[in-house]
């Protein structure tokens, strides 16, 4: 929860609560179990944009860009087809390992990842982030909510993110709604 209280206090969520998710349905539809921290982050803010640049993924969004569900059925078959001819991240060599993905970065490609190890528990999985026009990841060793606080905040140990550094530079940090930012009639 601390962690969780220093990302609210940098950046405000929305005034009104996002709508409930069904974690069980959630966790049945995904066949796996998600991170406290995520749930935690999910029924903060809801869908929608930190900084104009993450976007957060939420089981069920209106929209298909936002939604856990149809991001993780796209990825799946998009890293399947790629690792036919590209190495698998380290991480991912170990048998049933795999990648959920939970964020991605706007205009880049890019997306967050859980990397899920088996016999570890969900608050256990770190981030993976892929560059997603290219073959890099590059590993951090904290969860979801750890991580975006340290990128909003500027102290992630990451080559990546240089839009929000270099071009947005923001003083103030704000989290925009999926309904704000993409309309609210859904996709």
């Amino acid at each position: 929860m601390i962690v969780l209280d220093a990302l609210v206090r940098l950046c405000p969520p929305p005034a009104d609560p996002p709508p409930a998710v069904d974690w069980a349905q959630a966790e049945l539809a995904l066949g796996a179990a998600l991170p406290a921290d995520y749930k935690q982050l999910v029924e903060t803010y809801g869908d929608g944009i930190f900084d104009e640049t993450i976007w957060l993924l939420v089981p069920g969004s209106a929209y298909s860009d936002c939604d856990l569900y149809a991001q993780t059925a796209e990825r799946e078959e998009i890293l399947a087809g790629l690792w036919e001819f590209e190495a698998k991240p380290a991480g991912l060599l170990e048998a049933g390992a795999r990648v959920v993905p939970w964020a991605f970065e706007e205009g880049s490609g890019a997306f967050l990842y859980w990397l899920a190890r088996p016999g570890r528990h969900p608050d256990e999985w770190t981030v993976l982030y892929n560059e997603g026009r290219g073959p890099l990841w590059e590993h951090h060793d904290m969860g979801c909510l750890a991580f975006l606080l340290a990128v909003l905040s500027g102290t992630a140990q990451t080559a990546y993110f240089g839009y929000l550094y270099e071009v947005l530079k923001p003083t103030e940090h704000c989290f925009e709604t999926a309904d704000l930012a993409l309309g609210t009639s859904g996709q």
